[in-house]
C-alpha cells in the first residue's frame, strides 16, 4: 500500500500539472534536498521547499526549465518501514543546454495520511555539478 503511494507520487511528479503534484501531497509538506545541490544552484531555488503548492509549483514549472526531455526515473529499490518508504533510482534526462545528466538518488518519504508528507533527497552533489556546469 505504502510503496504504491509513493509510485503514484512519482507518476505526479512527472505529470508538470500541478494540481495532480498537489494532490499526492500533506498540505504542509516538505521536500528537502542537499545544500548547494545543482538542481537548487542552476534554478536558484531553495533545496528546503515546505507546502504543497511550493513543492507542486517547483515540479511544474522550475523542474522542466533545467531537465528540458527524456526525464526517466529507474527504480533500484524500494524499501518500506511502517509509514516511511526509502527509494534508490537513477534519473536519467537532456538537461536544458542539451548535456546529458544521469545520476543516483535516495529518497526517504514519510507518509502522512496516506498522502506524501516529507521527503529527503540524497544524491551525488559533485556528480550532478559536473552535468548541470560542465
Amino acid at each position: 500500500m505504502t510503496s504504491s503511494i509513493v509510485r503514484d507520487a512519482f507518476q505526479a511528479l512527472a505529470s508538470n500539472d500541478p494540481d495532480r503534484i498537489s494532490s499526492v501531497l500533506t498540505e504542509d509538506a516538505e521536500w528537502l534536498s542537499p545544500p548547494g545541490n545543482a538542481t537548487a544552484v542552476a534554478l536558484d531555488a531553495t533545496n528546503h521547499m515546505v507546502g504543497s503548492k511550493a513543492i507542486a509549483r517547483f515540479f511544474a514549472e522550475d523542474f522542466p526549465r533545467l531537465f528540458a526531455r527524456d526525464v526517466a526515473v529507474a527504480f533500484h529499490g524500494m524499501h518500506t518501514d511502517g509509514e516511511r518508504v526509502t527509494v534508490e533510482a537513477t534519473m536519467t534526462a537532456t538537461l536544458a543546454n542539451g548535456n546529458p545528466y544521469d545520476n543516483d538518488y535516495c529518497f526517504v518519504f514519510e507518509l502522512r495520511d496516506g498522502l506524501i508528507h516529507r521527503v529527503r533527497e540524497y544524491v551525488d552533489t559533485a556528480r550532478g555539478h559536473r552535468m548541470v556546469f560542465a
